[in-house]
């Protein structure tokens, strides 16, 4: 089965950038991992799920995700467990969306590659956008459409942070630079390579 938490910087791309449609081969859909889609569907997201079946035991399907306005909402505590991983990259969808969203219980965020929490707040703030964070919690102020961006993002060489803010670049009114892309080979190797191919403008100042 295809990741979840890969196929999100995918699916999150799709629904900031308007007139998008992109679709997601074999994607587990284990009711342990989908946490990211279903805080993009209670945002407002078109993610339509098809051929559903069964590949290695795991419950998998294509999904198609459409390009379109989001809204904010409220993501509890209780889904952090089926995607603590995916909430950098959903914050940047929180940053372009209507209203406040706001993660509970995501302390953890604070010991992994780097203090996710911070480097997500430093960067969305450079970025022009209001964010509040504490010991479990993010609230983001969304832009209701398309965030200034125009920031060079230090990713900490964390690479769920670095694929995010360039999730973000493709959406924002000026162009987001991140310090190293390189930690995104750690878990998605190709990645500049697979979003260039789905029409993202990514280009290697190094």
């Amino acid at each position: 089965p295809s990741d979840p938490s890969s196929a999100a910087f995918p699916a999150v791309a799709a629904t900031i950038v308007p007139g998008s449609k992109v679709r997601l081969k074999g994607i587990s859909i284990n009711p342990a991992r989908v946490g990211i889609f279903e805080s993009l569907r209670d945002m407002g997201a078109r993610i339509e799920q098809t051929n559903q079946r069964e590949e290695g035991g795991e419950p998998v399907a294509d999904l198609t995700i459409h390009g379109t306005a989001l809204t904010s909402t409220y993501i509890p505590a209780s889904r952090a467990a089926s995607m603590i991983d995916e909430y950098p990259v959903l914050a940047m969808a929180a940053a372009c969306a209507t209203g406040t969203t706001r993660f509970d219980g995501v302390g953890e965020l604070r010991v992994k590659e780097s203090d996710r929490l911070a480097t997500v707040e430093a960067g969305l703030r450079a970025c022009g956008v209001t964010v509040e964070t504490d010991a479990d919690s993010m609230t983001i102020e969304g832009c209701g459409g398309p965030p200034r961006g125009g920031a060079t993002i230090a990713t900490s060489l964390d690479h769920r942070i670095a694929m995010s803010f360039l999730v973000l670049g493709m959406a924002t009114e000026a162009p987001v630079e991140i310090d190293d892309i390189r930690p995104s080979e750690t878990s998605f190797p190709g990645f500049a390579e697979s979003m260039r191919k789905l029409g993202a403008d990514i280009i290697d100042t190094s």
